[in-house]
């Protein structure tokens, strides 16, 4: 018998260009609800403060990734990465009741690991193009 070996996939810089912008667009989203300025009643400063400047790092490292497509698997790393530690205490905060603890929030930052950790497993498991 013969064992299968599977070829890691190539890093595409486009496909990593479009999963950062779509996680960079919902926590874009989730910075103007806790802005107040598209849900009422759900304005928090510090969240909202958090989710803009992880979206931004985000979109930085999509930047990256067309500016540098030979550094995009990197790129990607520490975008989503970083994006993945300020979500886990973004989700520790409302654990610890210190940031917004409805259920909209809880379910929305367990839908954004799920992402981000996707994310992140795919790019790891992609070799360098």
């Amino acid at each position: 018998m013969s064992a299968v070996i599977r070829a890691r996939p190539a890093m595409r810089p486009a496909l990593a260009r479009s999963w950062l912008l779509g996680e960079a667009f919902t926590l874009a989203v989730a910075s103007a609800v806790h802005g107040g300025w598209l849900v009422a009643g759900h304005a928090h400063p510090q969240a909202r403060t958090a989710e803009a400047v992880i979206a931004t790092v985000l979109v930085l490292a999509a930047f990256e990734t067309w500016r540098r497509p030979a550094h995009a698997r990197t790129a990607a790393l520490v975008g989503q990465g970083f994006a993945l530690l300020g979500t886990l205490v973004g989700l520790g905060t409302i654990v610890a009741g210190i940031g917004p603890r409805t259920v909209p929030d809880v379910v929305y930052h367990v839908l954004l690991l799920a992402g981000l950790a996707a994310g992140l497993v795919w790019t790891v498991r992609c070799r360098p193009d």
